[in-house]
């Protein structure tokens, strides 16, 4: 699994995380675990394959957000049986 974190300008309240979960749901169908925190100014999701981050940024800005930056990493799973 690949986890895109992207900081976004703009969120003020819970209303705008839900916005910002629904952007990413329509903009990336294979999106799972999206979360989104305005208090902390991110949102982030797993995906199978590579995102285009393009496609993203431009779906959240035609909401009236923006989308400051977007990292994909490979997701290491952390708990009682994870390995290095």
């Amino acid at each position: 699994m690949i986890k895109t974190t992207m900081t976004i300008d703009g969120m003020m309240c819970s209303m705008c995380e839900a916005h910002i979960k629904d952007v990413i749901r329509k903009a990336v169908p294979g999106a799972k675990k999206i979360a989104a925190s305005h208090t902390k100014g991110e949102a982030s999701f797993l995906t199978e394959d590579a995102i285009d981050e393009k496609l993203l940024k431009d779906a959240i800005a035609a909401t009236g957000y923006t989308c400051l930056s977007a990292e994909s990493a490979p997701d290491e799973k952390k708990g009682w049986f994870s390995r290095k």
